[in-house]
Parts: structure tokens; C-alpha cells; sequence
């Protein structure tokens, strides 16, 4: 399997609910790293799985709304814990959808999946993988 990985960053405020959560129950900040990963089983004619400056601008898109907003705030996130897991998915679907409407220089039904990779710390991430549906 080949890969094209981009990665941007968002700062970004939220509080969860639940008691699981304990102090991350009352607002806090975050920086999250995030990763893309384009695969595909094949290489395009040009010899790439993806326009990689296309790719890039692509996670910009979707990440952009989120950027120092406080995702408590935003209603698309109204009642949700807006947890890592919980964005890994959300922005997997917003690339998908790029990849679908065939805006990362290759056609969406050519590539096999995305992965999105969110680190929190340098010591902890979440990720979410899937086919391109």
C-alpha cells in the first residue's frame, strides 16, 4: 500500500461531560497535531497517490473552522464530546468527501483509504481509518 501523509495543526478549546472526564469536565485548551494519510493499493499514471499540495489544502479546509474556536461553541458539536477519537472520524469525513468530489488530483474511487491521526501530546494519539465511501 502506497501513502501520502500531510499535517497541519488547530488550537483549540472544549470541555466534555461525563465523570470519566474528571477535570477535562471544565474548559481547557488544546493543540492537536493532525496527520492524513492518503492510501492506495496503485500508483496514478503520474506516479503519485495523490496531489500532495492538494492534500494539504484540503486538511487546511477542514480544520480551518475549528482553529481557536471553542468547539462547545460551535452548534455541528452541540451536546457531542468533541473527544480526539471523536475528530479523528470528523475530519476522515471531510477528507473523504474531498476525495469523492475528486478535488485531491486523482480520482476518489482510485484511492483504497484515509487515515486520520490526531496527537494530543507526545505521548498520546488516536486515529481513525477507513475506505473511501
Amino acid at each position: 500500500m502506497f501513502a501520502v501523509e500531510v499535517r497541519d495543526h488547530v488550537m483549540i478549546a472544549h470541555s466534555f461531560k461525563g465523570d470519566l472526564f474528571g477535570p477535562a469536565q471544565a474548559l481547557h485548551g488544546a493543540t492537536f497535531v493532525i496527520d492524513a494519510a492518503f492510501m492506495s493499493e496503485k500508483l496514478d499514471e503520474n506516479g503519485v497517490v495523490i496531489d500532495i499540495g492538494r492534500a494539504h489544502e484540503a486538511l487546511k479546509e477542514v480544520l480551518e473552522p475549528l482553529n481557536y474556536k471553542n468547539l462547545d461553541d460551535l452548534p455541528e458539536f452541540e451536546g457531542i464530546n468533541t473527544t480526539t477519537e471523536f475528530l479523528t472520524k470528523y475530519v476522515h469525513d471531510h477528507l473523504a468527501r474531498a476525495a469523492r468530489e475528486n478535488r485531491l488530483g486523482r480520482p476518489g474511487p482510485e484511492l483504497d483509504a484515509i487515515r486520520v491521526t490526531i496527537s494530543e501530546s507526545h505521548v498520546a494519539r488516536a486515529w481513525y481509518e477507513a475506505r473511501i465511501a
